[in-house]
């Protein structure tokens, strides 16, 4: 009967987040008991530059920042697709490769269209 119970696999799962749950309440019982509270002036200084701010840190933000981010982290992320087509290309089917050739063409239109908008212009 026991067995029966146990050979399902939502509660094998189960099990697993039972033992994760408990494994990450020691390691933190441990960590927090165990490790060092040495509380020093340049320690819990919110900046970690090593000097104070010039402005106050509620002035307004320049968008082109988070668009030159948002684009490096986007067109980083598609390169990632390439190296397991590259690798795999020889053992393609014809969906495969034209799927590919859809994705390359999208990523296209999205460079030119961050380009024509000025994206990528920092003037």
């Amino acid at each position: 009967m026991l067995y029966t119970i146990f050979s399902n696999e939502i509660s094998k799962v189960g099990i697993f987040f039972i033992i994760a749950f408990f494994l990450a309440v020691i390691i933190l019982f441990l960590s927090l008991s165990l490790g060092a509270y040495n509380p020093d002036v340049e320690k819990v200084s919110p900046y970690e530059c090593g000097f104070d701010p010039y402005e106050d840190s509620r002035n307004a933000f320049d968008i082109r920042f988070y668009l030159v981010a948002i684009l490096f982290i986007i067109f980083d992320l598609e390169a990632v697709y390439f190296f397991p087509w590259c690798v795999s290309f020889s053992y393609l089917n014809v969906e495969g490769f034209f799927s590919m050739i859809d994705f390359i063409i999208e990523l296209f239109v999205g460079d030119v269209y961050a380009w024509k908008v000025g994206a990528l212009e920092w003037s």
